[in-house]
């Protein structure tokens, strides 16, 4: 006889939002299964607590996807957004949340992660340190500027033309629409006068934007730099056409209107995406850097970090240096130690600690970045400190361990893919007495710590809060010899 199947229903009606996943997405348990609810774009979102129906949109095996259509009950942990875009803009998507509550999720994020994926034992993990400010914290950001202006139900209605061009986001899911962008929480002055300074611009000398689909039109991207300690600003635009009279004269006029810009770049780029790291930056006016400093008022000098327009360097910069001030804290240095900072960047992290060390080591894949690290260290005068650029499975070696000594302590801080299983292996080889990691992604993190496990016991473990108002959250774990 052949089995009954039962029909699991399209829609569901008055469910309880249970609590937030991994990537912000929130969770209904049922019966049935796990159900993954998203914020379509354009709706207010949903929360921990509200009462919602659901529509299915995809069937998995193991779980299944879903949108909210209608809220008949509002959490108690929501609160009012403060910004005009929400539901729309792909940033700030948890702004409808307390951020009190914004902090137990993220917090209960990397419990489930160590414990479900790495599956190690774990000391009681330490508050999650919280971001202040919550809003304008980002030093940098990029604006999309494109003709693909994205709609709202109400324009669409309409039987007057619009102007397709928008300087702003894309929006969730739609790499050809940009949301146009009034104003913007995420970074301070002079970044929202700096964007409405070159829409205006745009559209009174009626120049092109790049449209997204037919790879035509002059203006692509907008990436406007903030040094918070210096206030130095850096705006770089970048190109599709060489134009050099639209582009000086955009160029001119926003040196003009902003006095404070220190460093005004711009590439051209006629390649089909915007990734420009492959690409030359032209200074137009200013330096072709910024200047950041950490440790103002401390014990040691102050460290200043030059920023160019290729540069990583963390995007809250205050956050950051209370996370950097937990990994140097955790290394244990008495000044005696070998520390190997892998996947060093412009070596922020490794020229943060080289005062209180023997030697640091550096590794890193771009090259770009690791000339900025030795730029940094000579701007510093730091003279224990040594940068190589490759991939991180070929240069820690048994030769270059033999050659540049064993670490005594190593402090990792991947990318969200987290380490190569070669490297982490490594690790386990080279035996330093301590490993600090960093991580972007409690997920590739608790991986990798069930392998380190082998080695390695976990002795502490701090969250940081570095994104407010989204799911992401850093996490450092201090890792003690066997």
């Amino acid at each position: 006889m052949r089995r009954k199947i039962h029909k699991i229903p399209e829609r569901l009606e008055r469910v309880r939002i249970d609590t937030v996943a991994a990537e912000g997405k929130c969770v209904v348990r049922t019966d049935e299964g796990v159900i993954f609810v998203d914020n379509p774009t354009g709706g207010p979102g949903v929360a921990p607590g509200d009462v919602v129906d659901l529509r299915i949109t995809n069937r998995k095996k193991q779980y299944r996807e879903a949108v909210a259509e209608q809220v008949h009950e509002w959490s108690t942990v929501r609160t009012e957004p403060f910004c005009e875009h929400f539901g729309t803009c792909g940033g700030c998507k948890w702004q409808h949340i307390e951020y009190a509550e914004q902090l137990n999720f993220k917090h209960q994020q990397v419990v489930d992660h160590l414990t479900r994926i790495g599956k190690v034992d774990l000391p009681p993990i330490r508050p999650i340190l919280a971001a202040h400010p919550t809003q304008y914290y980002r030093n940098k950001l990029e604006f999309t500027c494109a003709e693909g202006r994205w709609m709202t139900q109400a324009e669409v209605r309409t039987d007057a033309p619009l102007d397709p061009r928008a300087v702003g986001f894309h929006v969730p899911g739609r790499f050809d629409k940009v949301l146009p962008i009034r104003h913007c929480y995420l970074q301070p002055d002079p970044s929202n006068a700096i964007r409405k300074a070159i829409t205006d611009y745009v559209f009174e000398h009626d120049l092109t934007l790049y449209n997204l689909k037919l790879h035509t039109g002059f203006l692509r991207t907008l990436i406007i730099r903030t040094a918070d300690t210096t206030q130095q600003v850096m705006v770089t635009l970048q190109v599709a056409q060489d134009n050099p009279e639209l582009r000086d004269g955009l160029l001119r006029h926003l040196m003009q209107q902003f006095p404070q810009i220190t460093s005004l770049n711009y590439i051209l780029n006629t390649k089909k995406n915007d990734s420009y790291q492959d690409q030359q930056v032209i200074n137009w006016g200013g330096k072709p850097y910024i200047e950041e400093r950490m440790e103002t008022g401390g014990n040691f000098p102050p460290l200043t970090f030059r920023i160019g327009p290729k540069s990583f360097y963390q995007t809250n910069a205050e956050q950051a240096h209370n996370l950097y001030k937990v990994a140097r804290d955790w290394a244990g240095l008495t000044g005696n130690e070998r520390v190997y900072d892998l996947y060093t960047g412009t070596g922020t992290i490794a020229l943060f600690v080289a005062r209180q060390a023997r030697e640091v080591i550096g590794v890193e894949y771009v090259e770009a970045s690791v000339a900025d690290a030795r730029i940094n260290a000579e701007v510093n005068g730091i003279t224990n400190a040594n940068f190589f650029a490759g991939d991180m499975r070929n240069i820690l070696t048994d030769s270059f361990f033999e050659e540049h000594g064993r670490p005594d302590v190593v402090i990792t801080d991947p990318p969200r893919a987290g380490m190569d299983e070669a490297v982490t292996r490594q690790l386990l080889k080279s035996a330093p007495e301590r490993i600090v990691y960093v991580s972007c992604n409690t997920a590739t993190q608790a991986r990798d710590l069930g392998i380190l496990d082998e080695g390695y016991r976990i002795a502490d473990v701090q969250p940081v809060d570095m994104f407010p108002h989204t799911h992401h959250v850093e996490n450092v774990a201090l890792l003690v010899k066997k």
